[in-house]
């Protein structure tokens, strides 16, 4: 496999530790690695990704990330957060119209003075995308430009990384793996476990929990997504459709719309292990594996690892702050 230069954005390793008290309710041994504590902005899952786009637009002389997403997106607040840390400018091209109030992670979003745009639904982001990077170039800044959820060929070996980790820290604790459960978005997360388990012949299962509809061609366009990866940095691998367990029934209302049964699950986790959750990723990751669970496709007994991608600013977003204040006092 090729060599990639990368830079440590956060700190790693994050650890792994047994949720003993839902490890007992449940009957199988239940880990979470806490990619939450990777120790800036509120830490999460998109630092391992920043890890090796940082470093690749530094070499190429840049001096502003672009990136995307919705309104609350904490790849975007994840963005700000390295760009300051290395005297660089920040911008979000956001989805939808801007909101009317500020919370969540569009205040941490200001306080790291990243530059929001919001795509109207009159608006093509393609033709903003083209005017913001006009903007700034002719202030003599220059952008990189970053995907989705920093889900790029480049973005995945992040988690591919975490394979590597993992598979150290769980020798370290003799345990050996039966299953991995991660939310299951912009595939970059997921694809790396997914290549990694591969790449490394590890014997557990990856399951990833959908947190958005997605359809079967986009699932298929995700497969060929980490193929081209693999092919990319030379890992000799290729992705089937068998090596993909993906579960579709756990979005709930839709992306990042607040919903009964996840706030639930957050409370409960947070009653019995106080690890908070939140209610775009990793409450309905967390809900489809105890399903999972209950229903046996999960085997009683099997040590399971779930991996805990932040997103902790959601609980502080208006619309679902509002629901759980309403619940709990």
């Amino acid at each position: 496999m090729k060599d990639v230069d990368k830079i440590n954005t956060g700190f790693f390793n994050t650890p792994i530790h047994k949720l003993n008290n839902i490890s007992k309710e449940y009957n199988c041994n239940i880990y979470i690695k806490r990619d939450d504590m990777t120790g800036f902005a509120f830490g999460g899952n998109k630092l391992r990704k920043l890890n090796y786009l940082l470093k690749d637009a530094l070499d190429k002389g840049c001096d502003t990330l672009l990136t995307y997403g919705g309104p609350q997106t904490n790849h975007g607040r994840l963005t700000a957060s390295v760009a300051v840390r290395y005297g660089m400018k920040c911008i979000i091209i956001m989805d939808g119209k801007k909101p009317e109030e500020a919370s969540g992670n569009l205040i941490l979003d200001k306080m790291m003075n990243a530059d929001l745009y919001f795509v109207e639904e009159i608006d093509s982001k393609d033709e903003i995308k083209d005017r913001v990077i006009e903007k700034y170039e002719k202030k003599g800044h220059k952008v990189y430009e970053i995907p989705v959820g920093g889900s790029s060929t480049l973005g995945i070996l992040g988690y591919f990384d975490a394979v590597k980790e993992i598979n150290q820290q769980t020798k370290d604790m003799k345990l050996e793996l039966d299953y991995i459960v991660c939310g299951y978005g912009s595939a970059g997360t997921y694809g790396g476990l997914v290549l990694g388990k591969k790449y490394f012949k590890n014997n557990y299962n990856v399951i990833g929990i959908c947190v958005s509809n997605k359809s079967e061609n986009q699932i298929e366009e995700d497969r060929k997504y980490m193929n081209n990866s693999a092919d990319e940095f030379d890992m000799n691998i290729k992705i089937n459709e068998e090596d993909l367990w993906i579960e579709k029934g756990f979005v709930g209302e839709g992306y990042n719309i607040p919903d009964n049964k996840t706030r639930e699950i957050i409370y409960y986790v947070a009653s019995k292990e106080g690890i908070i959750l939140d209610p775009c990723y990793t409450g309905k990751a967390f809900n489809g594996m105890l399903q999972l669970i209950r229903d046996k496709r999960i085997k009683p007994d099997s040590n399971i690892l779930f991996i805990h991608t932040g997103g902790t600013p959601g609980i502080y977003i208006k619309e679902h702050l509002e629901h759980i204040k309403k619940e709990l006092w």
